[in-house]
């Protein structure tokens, strides 16, 4: 298999008398296989279940049914759709030396009937057409997704965890001041460490005791409240311990997350997730990493019509929603930098509509900046350093 490798189409040369083509379309009980097999005129379909083992068998018995048709395998090409189960069996048979490739599924063109037919089948021949069309090196067939290793997905846990720790702590909260907004209680903090001891003490607007069940829900809520805060305690504690741990090393993950950490407004939980979503990635060029972090326009264009659709949103949802927060305290932090600069020059008329959209613009030319910074280590748009890192 060739080293060089494009997410839009394959640098390879596709030798289709040589090749054996399968794709699979995955559910969790049951895979629905299809290939396109050298010297067999049959496109054979196959289901199975959810096995590796058995997908691969029945990959060797397709290079066999090759052999006797008289043509010799050099080269296996296994594709599906990236979603629920991940990238695992993309490792798994790469590991076996097959050429294994993981599709973006919102880069497949479908059809555009308002109720046009999908069923396993079709889907497969979908997949296998547009793979095919990938593997002859024809650009926007398909797009491809980078398969990351165990060691890069296991990175991003933590501070993904952390994401969902921190919406079910404030969905606790909103669940506690609505019950308490049912009997007039307003001015009650369930934030607070001493919560749960106050809560005997609230008394309902008609000034009775809040009700003997209505009590008994709030302290479970503040139960789960208290060992969600733990949790998330507990997370950053031990990426502290463990950047702590590491060598101060020039390069790797690592040290992009101290080096990213070292700009002003930015702290560690920023930049470990910024570091472990984007930074580390082997993106081409800015253009790749704005489109990544889906901060790139929606431009609709027909003869004369010219209009913008808006953000294409089609990227890191966690990176885009961090980089537009981070952009707002930018310009707190750094006031003097040359971007923080640009922004305001640009929104002088003081509309809300212009820093709305402006504010997009600042958060994509910051990662960009920050891109540069965490890979080549050079310092633009006059972004301040701490002392420590300057």
């Amino acid at each position: 298999m060739s080293q060089s490798f494009d997410a839009s189409r394959s640098l390879t040369a596709f030798e289709q008398d040589s090749t054996l083509v399968a794709v699979i379309e995955m559910s969790q009980s049951t895979w629905l296989v299809a290939g396109a097999i050298p010297g067999v005129e049959r496109q054979p379909l196959k289901k199975l279940d959810a096995d590796a083992t058995a997908l691969l068998k029945l990959l060797q018995r397709w290079r066999d049914e090759a052999r006797k048709a008289g043509r010799t395998v050099g080269r296996i090409v296994c594709a599906y759709e990236a979603g629920r189960d991940g990238f695992w069996l993309a490792r798994w048979l790469r590991a076996r030396a097959i050429e294994a490739y993981v599709i973006h599924a919102a880069s497949i063109a479908v059809s555009r009937e308002h109720r046009r037919a999908k069923t396993d089948r079709i889907d497969t021949e979908l997949l296998m057409r547009v793979l095919l069309g990938w593997l002859r090196g024809e650009k926007r067939h398909c797009s491809m997704v980078a398969i990351p290793t165990v060691e890069q997905e296991d990175a991003r846990r933590p501070s993904r965890e952390r994401e969902n720790l921190v919406g079910e702590q404030t969905r606790i909260v909103n669940r506690v001041k609505a019950v308490l907004a049912l009997f007039g209680i307003g001015n009650f903090n369930p934030r607070l460490r001493k919560a749960a001891k106050t809560l005997e003490a609230l008394h309902t607007a008609e000034g009775t005791p809040l009700p003997d069940n209505a009590q008994a829900e709030l302290r479970r809520d503040l139960e789960r409240l208290r060992l969600v805060r733990e949790q998330i305690g507990a997370i950053e504690s031990e990426r502290l311990r463990r950047l702590a741990a590491e060598p101060a090393a020039a390069t790797g993950p690592h040290a992009m997350v101290r080096l990213i950490a070292g700009v002003f407004g930015i702290g560690i939980e920023t930049a470990d997730m910024l570091v472990n979503e984007v930074l580390s990635r082997d993106l081409r060029d800015r253009r790749a990493v704005a489109r990544y972090a889906g901060l790139t326009g929606a431009p609709d264009e027909s003869g004369k019509r010219r209009r913008e659709k808006g953000l294409a949103r089609a990227g890191n949802g966690r990176v885009r929603c961090g980089m537009i927060q981070l952009a707002w305290r930018f310009l707190t932090w750094q006031k003097d930098s040359r971007l923080a600069r640009w922004f305001r020059e640009r929104t002088a008329d003081g509309r809300k509509t212009t820093r709305k959209t402006m504010i997009v613009a600042l958060a994509r030319k910051l990662l960009i900046a920050l891109w540069r910074l965490a890979t080549t280590g050079q310092i633009s748009e006059d972004i301040k350093l701490r002392p420590a890192c300057a």
